[in-house]
């Protein structure tokens, strides 16, 4: 496996099939999975929309800065574009390294990161029913 695995899908997110290495001991995987409520609102879910070549481009970028910054040993991110309904995962995030802080700190560095460079937007599908 290349160190950076980057894909922007409109299908379904699941875990990549772990292959343990002897050289890492810890692996982190997080998703990120669209909630129910947006603004105190009720939502359907949310449609997700990307640039897709500078958001690809942007994500090995942050991935490359952080396997420099944690010394991970891989990363995969893999995010959904298109409509993602509430209780579906938009997000998924594998850092592998050494050490198990080195690869929660990378995993938390990356996700923060993504939310602030990547150009992939997110409209909120309102329900039809608001809150009380």
């Amino acid at each position: 496996m290349e160190f950076c695995e980057i894909r922007i899908t409109r299908e379904p997110l699941e875990a990549v099939r772990l292959n343990f290495a002897q050289t890492e001991g810890a692996v982190v995987d997080f998703f990120g999975v669209v909630r129910a409520i947006e603004e105190d609102r009720m939502i359907d879910g949310i449609e997700y929309e990307a640039f897709e070549a500078m958001a690809e481009r942007q994500l090995v970028l942050i991935g490359e800065e952080a396997r420099e910054r944690f010394r991970l040993a891989s990363v995969i991110i893999h995010h959904r574009i298109g409509f993602v309904r509430a209780g579906e995962a938009s997000l998924f995030v594998r850092v592998t390294a050494r050490h198990r802080r080195a690869a929660f700190e990378g995993s938390s560095q990356i996700v923060e990161r993504l939310k602030q460079a990547v150009p992939i937007w997110k409209h909120p599908v309102y329900a039809n029913a608001q809150m009380a």
